[in-house]
């Protein structure tokens, strides 16, 4: 009987093992991969380790991954022996009564996950017989939040050892278009900087670093080990002082709102600094440290007051100040005198810098109280739930309370509760040498309050994500997601005010865009992503039957949409005689942001009514779709292809059966993948474009019956691609097929894409995979397939309720052994006459007509001259059939 691993992810301390850990030098990983895809800020990233055990002996294997910490694990597959191993998420309760079950039998568990400062270790294992191999494949998504005005995907690589196939690949999506884009990390420097490019063009970017094992053994900080860093992807897109960019499908939208252009408000700022006795040595100097450069960067049109606290309460001024250059020199003074000792009274020092603010109102200004503290409260008031309920009443709902929590022992959860009540957020600062650089940089995040008073008001929206921030800052951004009851009557708009003037943001962004649910469902993910988050941040809030039923709806999401969440674990079947292992989400965050809005005031969180949430398009198992990879270039291919069915003429038919045999190295006759037809089916016409440059109209020619073409073959490369056009009125094609080698080919029909390795067919619903040298990514109505340096779309076009496929060969790679209709060049014609043309050598007659071009995702129809294939192509048209 097969035994059931569950494995578990812990946010915490790094536990200890309980057995050692399997030896790397007993087995090889030969390939890995991490392909991430960003599609206007959300970002699904998944790893692929392959891994063969090279002794002659069962070895255990390990997978060994850090994701990002506001990400969710939505998918988690190994392949042992051709069978597939998938996770399955439970709610948490379910899946530890299966663990404890399996220790209960004598299966002991051994997993351990640590949490750093913005990532989370992901790790099990599996026992491989002599010789075999195992893939390992990790799927998480996360929502990329807008931070001093760019956005950073981190992508981590430990591997454990050199790969000979190592290969990290980003695409990057953003219909408002790319303003700039950085890659910045540990990965960058010596000699691993040869091993990256990036292209950015207009609202597209590639990034793909592709090191060798001798850059990944002499590369600084890497050895035996391989590659240990960080490859982080810095970018941010083009903004208008607009309404923004709002995406919509049939039933979901998502709204991303930064406006630009804005004057900058003034802003009351109160820090309460904690100098008790556990903030002694380097904490305390580098806190005085970063308070004495903020107080350096203060505008001049700024107050501010400064309050320290052990057990007694000191006030540097007990109003607030004008920040002169007298004063803020005054205050450096105050900063840098600062000593520690003593208890910890955090209930009067807060009470006091809310006094502070409540006595010094100036209109048209922002206030802000921020608190450093170290420490559980040890005097006056030190219940936390007396002291949050006094600071609550205090502020009244009147600015937010940023709470930093300083070091691993601060009673995190206390603090950000506080900051949640009071529309901010806490972050933990870390022990690190950069403490003082991380207390500067969470400053400079609401340094420049630019808005105050945000409403976000959806007409036509329901279940909509928070939709009250008090304040705005710049470099931020809000982000609200909802339901759409009628697409025809949504109407959206921002109420807010600026600098004491009421504004409205109701003009859409140029960037407004519609997509097609039936092929999408990312709008509907990122709407899921984004309510899971602020639920969990409400719950927190919550006591007895509010929190119970929260907590039902917050399960009830993340089993739906399959997210590792705190309330979930994910349960993975694994090989007989494994081990059991439990896989929880932490409950902290990276940086303790509220979904939405980074450390942006946001209003007292209201608990969301019941969700009556529509069931999930079951299309490809309602993933999103993506295209992805491959460095963009100028199309080298000079025609393009396009097909129009001819109405008058053609027949719906079924399709025809096709069979598979063996994939080749050399060219055969006839494609293995493709079987001759057995029958004759009735004529019907593909009209097809032949499109060159200087030419004032495109070549078209028409093809009869269901032909199976070559469409791109790459001999020396082993790659082979081929296509089966429709018996349908539709004129695409029904199915491609690419070979990678013998045994190995990627099956993409109008319903789905399935792999065949070793000859195990496995359906893949995710939205970006590897397979063998392949790196395919689904998006929108578009399947991107990157091979080597080539690069091959597919596009997913729709008529008359019916589907349809059109391949378009973005980038081929150079050499003489390359052949197919996608890659044949379109000849060049003089016209002799009004339709008569010489093609070549050879004079023909054409007619003026139109297709429609399905090489453009929008299928326009054109204007063509027709005329023969064979006279089009200047060779048989046969030379392409199968």
């Amino acid at each position: 009987m097969e035994r059931t691993v569950v494995l578990k992810l812990l946010c915490g301390l790094l536990l200890a093992f309980t057995t050692a850990l399997p030896n790397s030098d007993d087995w090889d990983i030969y390939s890995f991969h991490i392909n991430s895809t960003v599609t206007s800020r959300y970002a699904t990233t998944t790893i692929t380790s392959r891994v063969v055990n090279r002794m002659d002996e069962a070895k255990e294997i390990e997978f060994h991954v850090q994701i990002p910490k506001n990400a969710f694990i939505s998918r988690f597959r190994m392949f042992v022996d051709g069978q597939a191993y998938d996770g399955e998420v439970k709610a948490k309760e379910v899946a530890q009564r299966q663990y404890a079950d399996a220790v209960s039998r004598g299966q002991s568990a051994v997993i351990v996950s640590s949490v750093g400062r913005t990532m989370e270790e992901f790790k099990t294992s599996v026992t491989i017989a002599a010789l075999k191999k195992v893939t390992f494949e990790l799927t998480y998504e996360e929502l990329l939040m807008r931070q001093l005005g760019k956005y950073n995907l981190q992508i981590h690589a430990q591997p454990l050892q050199p790969v000979k196939d190592f290969k990290v690949d980003v695409y990057i999506h953003e219909q408002a278009g790319i303003n700039f884009v950085e890659i910045k990390g540990g990965l960058t420097k010596d000699v691993l900087a040869d091993a990256i490019t990036m292209t950015h063009s207009g609202h597209e970017a590639w990034v793909h670093f592709y090191p060798t094992v001798d850059q990944q053994k002499t590369c600084s900080g890497c050895g035996d080990k391989g590659l240990n860093g960080d490859l982080v992807i810095v970018y941010d897109v083009d903004r208008e002082n607009s309404l923004g960019d709002i995406e919509t499908s049939p039933g979901y939208f998502v709204h991303h709102f930064a406006p630009v252009g804005l004057p900058r408000i003034s802003k009351n700022v109160v820090f309460v600094i904690d100098r008790s006795g556990s903030m002694h040595g380097r904490k305390m100097e580098q806190t005085r440290t970063a308070l004495i450069h903020i107080l350096g960067d203060l505008a001049e049109d700024d107050f501010f007051g400064l309050i320290t606290f052990d057990g007694e309460i000191s006030h540097w001024k007990r109003e607030l100040l004008q920040a002169t250059s007298t004063n803020v020199e005054s205050a450096k003074s105050f900063a840098s005198n600062i000593d520690d000792g003593g208890a910890t009274n955090i209930n009067d020092a807060l009470l006091a810098g809310a006094r502070l603010l409540n006595n010094h109102p100036r209109e048209g200004s922002a206030s802000i109280l921020i608190l450093l503290t170290d420490g559980d409260p040890t005097a006056g008031v030190t219940i936390p739930e007396a002291i949050q309920s006094n600071v609550r009443r205090a502020i009244s709902g009147k600015f937010p309370l940023y709470c930093l929590g300083f070091g691993s022992d601060v009673n995190f959860d206390f603090l950000e509760k506080m900051s949640l009540q009071n529309n901010g957020a806490a972050r933990r600062i870390y022990e690190h040498s950069d403490a003082d650089s991380q207390l500067k940089g969470f400053y400079e995040e609401v340094a420049t309050p630019l808005l105050t008073d945000v409403t976000m008001v959806y007409v036509g929206g329901t279940n909509v994500t928070q939709t009250k921030f008090s304040q705005y800052y710049n470099g931020s951004e809000i982000v609200v997601a909802g339901q759409i009851t009628d697409n025809e009557s949504f109407t959206p708009y921002v109420e807010a005010i600026s600098v004491k003037v009421p504004i409205k943001f109701g003009e859409m962004s140029k960037t407004m865009n519609t997509s097609d649910a039936a092929f999408d469902s990312r709008i509907e993910r990122v709407w899921a992503y984004i309510t899971v988050k602020q639920m969990l941040e409400n719950e927190l809030l919550l006591s007895g039957a509010a929190k119970d039923q929260l907590k039902e709806q917050i399960l009830e999401l993340s089993l739906k949409y399959k997210f590792v969440t705190p309330l979930t674990s994910m349960v993975v079947t694994k090989p007989p005689g494994e081990n059991a292992d439990v896989l929880h989400k932490g409950k902290e965050t990276s940086s303790q942001q509220r979904a939405g809005l980074p450390l942006s005031g946001g209003s007292s969180p209201q608990v969301l009514p019941p969700l009556g949430v529509p069931g999930i398009s079951r299309h490809h198992s309602g993933y999103p779709f993506h295209r992805l990879f491959a460095v963009p270039s100028r199309p080298i291919w000079d025609s393009v292809l396009s097909a129009r069915a001819d109405d008058e003429d053609m027949e719906t038919r079924d399709m025809l059966e096709m069979d598979y045999g063996p994939t080749y190295s050399n060219p055969p006759t006839q494609a293995p993948h493709m079987a001759p037809t057995t029958t004759t089916p009735a004529p019907f016409t593909h009209r097809f474009l032949l499109k060159a440059e200087n030419q004032s109209l495109p070549l078209c020619f028409d093809a009869s019956g269901s032909v199976h073409l070559k469409l791109f073959h790459h001999l020396s490369a082993d790659l082979f691609v081929d296509g089966q056009l429709d018996s349908l009125k539709l004129g695409g094609f029904t199915r491609i097929v690419v070979h990678l080698r013998t045994d190995h080919y990627i099956d993409i029909d109008v319903s789905g894409i399935s792999v065949n390795e070793d000859h195990t067919v496995t359906l893949k619903p995710e939205p970006l995979f590897t397979a063998g040298r392949a790196t395919v990514t689904t998006r929108d109505k578009e399947i991107d397939i990157a091979v080597g340096d080539s690069r091959l779309v597919i596009l997913r076009h729709e008529r008359d309720g019916k589907r349809f496929l059109w391949p378009v060969l973005k980038v081929m790679p150079s050499g003489d052994d390359i052949h197919g209709i996608l890659v044949h060049k379109a000849p060049e014609y003089e016209e002799i006459s009004a339709l008569r043309l010489k093609i070549g050598q050879q004079e023909v007659n054409v007619s003026r007509a139109s297709a429609l071009d399905y090489s453009v995702a929008s299928s326009p129809n054109v204007d063509c001259l027709l005329t023969s294939a064979d006279s089009a192509l200047q060779k048989s048209l046969g030379d392409f059939i199968i």
